[in-house]
């Protein structure tokens, strides 16, 4: 009989274990959020994650590689929610209600990941710069359809000037720390994007 040991434990620290992946990037989150791209080690990365040694790199190739796993999660994650929304075949008001809970969600659950997301694209390669931008633009022209027909036809530019302005209205607590309870922070900044983009004057 065969006294090799199963494929599992032989090979167990070689294999790439996705709860490691997901701590790697949780850890990655936080510590870019507070301290900048370029100030943030691998090795403190791991050490947040608790992997030492060599084992980040089974997982990631580099810190610009981390960066790019975070803003494709994060891009990906939010056209998915909004797939979902448009799929849903919901009136035009509810649906933009969904669209804006989701960023809003977005925002106050994953703050540290947000921060990321609004701070550090320039520090992506360039390749996937360009490749997220599109992303972003895709995600952008779904809110831009909704705001047109809510609006009777608004024009374009002032559609797609007010869903920026509608999502900055959103993320500008990230920039600070406002203090309050996550129910409280979901209210307001939900309320301020609807009035961003409530029908009147400019219409």
């Amino acid at each position: 009989m065969s006294t090799r040991a199963p494929e599992s434990a032989e090979a167990g620290y070689r294999t790439r274990d996705p709860a490691r992946k997901e701590r790697i990037l949780e850890a990655a989150a936080g510590l870019l959020a507070r301290n900048g791209f370029h100030s943030v080690s691998m090795a403190e990365i791991g050490n947040q994650a608790g992997i030492t040694g060599s084992g980040i790199y089974r997982h990631f190739e580099s810190k610009s590689a981390i960066l790019v796993a975070l803003f494709d999660r994060t891009i990906d994650d939010l056209l998915a929610d909004e797939a979902a929304t448009m799929e849903a075949h919901l009136d035009l008001a509810e649906t933009l209600e969904r669209l804006i809970a989701a960023q809003v969600e977005f925002v106050v659950r994953d703050r540290a990941l947000a921060q990321v997301y609004h701070n550090e694209i320039r520090n992506l390669p360039d390749e996937d710069q360009v490749r997220l931008r599109r992303k972003q633009r895709l995600y952008i022209e779904e809110w831009v359809h909704v705001v047109r027909e809510i609006h009777g036809g608004l024009d374009d530019a002032t559609a797609r000037a007010l869903v920026h302005a509608a999502i900055s209205a959103i993320q500008s607590t990230l920039f600070h720390n406002v203090g309050l309870p996550g129910e409280r922070q979901r209210e307001i900044l939900a309320r301020a994007a609807k009035a961003v983009l409530a029908p009147g004057p400019l219409d």
